[in-house]
């Protein structure tokens, strides 16, 4: 790092700093201003919300690892653009008719007060020892490798790092709140793209273009059954990524992501009304086809190479393990390092930062919001909107403690970091995913059928993570019918399995427990909706909208044809 990159990061401070200055002058006097921005978003800010939340360190250390490592497998959870099309699309409507702050207050609404419970457990939770705590890990080994800086003043400089950014982005969400974030998104959004544009360009101009990384990548078998790291379409033989279950499991963990997760669905619910909420789903949709080159295939440059050199008689380009094999994870980073000139890389440093700053600002308000309005409000109904604020804050300053405590057991993972969180959405995803499709799809779907449907997926999402811990640590333990089913079963063909039974829970206890009255779900599912409620959705879209949808589509579908 030279001194014109440091200048570049200290303009970018600057101006996120100035930002939340303007925030704050806005005043957050009701819990609308602070957790939903007033409810004034524009399909701007939505769009780049929804992007800018979602990339994190789980994409600058995760899927540039993934490509490192194992090619195009990961690009099916990455290709998600129709997914965000459908939370526009079909549940848009449904989450603004209910007026709710939290996906667990809309399963109050369609269901019951324990439902609301249990999805705001498993989802606190789930941020706690999942994102917030992966965030920090992930962001401490980017800036680590990026500054090449291994102590500073007697102190790892991991710790300073993750802490720092942990600190740095809690302050401006506790006093700028879901503005802050929105605002934040607006001037992070670019920078970020601006920054991985410039390392994918460099990177093939290293290799020697796109026709050099496909040769090199393709020629690299990823099984026993003929595919290589440029196939995106899998034998359902591999192990890891087999095609039936990668589509299948993508979908449902991309539609409990993208439609019915708090950490998304806020930006959305920041709407001023239906049409920029949905307008916002679609420019999010546009950008979110990015990540697949902006990430994974920087992933596969670095791979590539990595082989050159090698093949040339050189070193290697990537750092190595001490078993000896690739350190796929620092791939994002050492492309940062390796090729980049003084000033360019302020820009990149200034992309990762506005990365992890604004996934871990999201996951700061929405934890927070859950806490105070799915927790504080329903105890304390009589609370001050005021107060409700300064409880926010307070969560989301406990919420920073607990991540900085969890970093040290998330960093003795090391290697196997990603699996685990992949093996967490894939269990978490199909209850949640399932009670949420059939609530809004099927007016006969009870409370105790939604309510049960949650039930399931979280008994058996336990007992699988249970028994990938258990066997993991045992690798002679005899086979069972348990084993084979909660630990040998492939990852992505269980999460499958899991959701049509957590479907046939919920239409089965529906049938056997009395209907919902109409004027319970009224405007909350398919067929309700009174005649101004339909009004209203239809004057929210015009044939642009479509336009937009179908080239979304396209791209998607040309995707995985040249990929396929």
């Amino acid at each position: 790092m030279e001194l014109l990159d440091w200048v570049v990061i200290a303009a970018f401070m600057a101006a996120l700093i100035g930002v939340v200055i303007w925030v704050m002058k806005k005043g957050q006097e009701n819990t609308a201003d602070y957790f939903l921005g007033g409810r004034d978003a524009t399909w701007i800010a939505i769009g780049a919300s929804i992007f800018a939340s979602n990339i994190g360190s789980e994409h600058l250390v995760g899927l540039a690892g993934a490509g490192a490592s194992s090619g195009m497998a990961m690009a099916h959870w990455e290709i998600q653009g129709w997914l965000i099309l459908l939370l526009g699309w079909v549940f848009v409507p449904f989450y603004s008719r209910s007026m709710v702050y939290t996906m667990p207050e809309f399963l109050e609404k369609r269901y019951n007060p324990q439902s609301r419970t249990i999805l705001s457990v498993i989802s606190l939770i789930s941020y706690v020892l999942t994102k917030v705590a992966v965030t920090v890990y992930a962001g401490g080994l980017v800036f680590q490798q990026v500054f090449g800086i291994k102590e500073l003043w007697g102190i790892d400089f991991f710790w300073i790092a993750a802490v720092g950014l942990v600190v740095l982005t809690a302050l401006y969400t506790i006093f700028g709140g879901m503005r802050a974030v929105l605002y934040t998104s607006v001037l992070q959004t670019p920078i970020l793209l601006l920054g991985s544009v410039v390392i994918l360009v460099l990177g093939l101009k290293e290799l020697g273009g796109w026709d050099e990384m496909m040769r090199i990548c393709g020629a690299v078998p990823v099984n026993d059954y003929g595919n290589v790291m440029t196939d995106l379409i899998r034998s359902n033989k591999d192990p890891n990524f087999p095609w039936l279950g990668a589509l299948t499991g993508s979908a449902i963990i991309g539609f409990w992501y993208w439609c019915t997760d708090q950490f998304i669905v806020q930006r959305v619910l920041s709407g001023k009304n239906q049409k920029e909420s949905r307008r916002g789903t679609i420019f999010g949709a546009y950008l979110k086809l990015l990540p697949v080159f902006l990430f994974l295939i920087p992933g596969m440059i670095a791979f590539a190479l990595h082989q050159k050199s090698i093949g040339a008689g050189g070193a290697g380009f990537l750092p190595m393990l001490s078993n000896g094999t690739i350190n796929a994870d620092v791939a994002f980073p050492t492309l940062v390092a390796k090729l980049l000139p003084a000033g360019l890389k302020g820009v990149i440093v200034c992309g990762i930062l506005a990365a992890l700053m604004s996934s871990l600002a999201s996951l700061f308000n929405s934890s927070a919001s859950l806490f105070t309005i799915d927790f504080y409000k329903r105890f304390k109904p009589q609370t001050s909107e005021k107060k409700l604020v300064v409880i926010g804050q307070l969560a989301t300053a406990a919420i920073v403690v607990l991540g900085i405590l969890w970093i040290p057991i998330m960093r003795s993972i090391g290697d196997v970091l990603y699996t685990y969180l992949q093996d967490v959405q894939s269990v978490l995803a199909p209850g949640i995913a399932a009670a949420f499709l059939l609530g809004v799809t099927w007016k006969r779907t009870s409370a105790k059928g939604g309510m049960w449907g949650l039930i399931t997926g979280l008994i058996i999402g336990l007992l699988r993570l249970g028994a990938n811990v258990f066997y993991s640590n045992v690798p002679g333990a005899p086979q069972s019918l348990f084993k084979y089913v909660f630990y040998d079963i492939n990852w992505l063909f269980f999460c499958g399995m899991m959701f049509l039974f957590c479907v046939l829970v919920i239409v089965l206890v529906s049938l056997f427990t009395e209907a919902p009255p109409l004027e319970k779900i009224q405007g909350l599912v398919f067929g309700t909706a009174t005649p101004a409620q339909k009004a209203e959705t239809r004057a929210s879209w015009n044939h642009w909208d479509i336009i937009h949808t179908v080239i979304i589509l396209g791209i998607t579908v040309a995707f995985y044809i040249y990929f396929w």
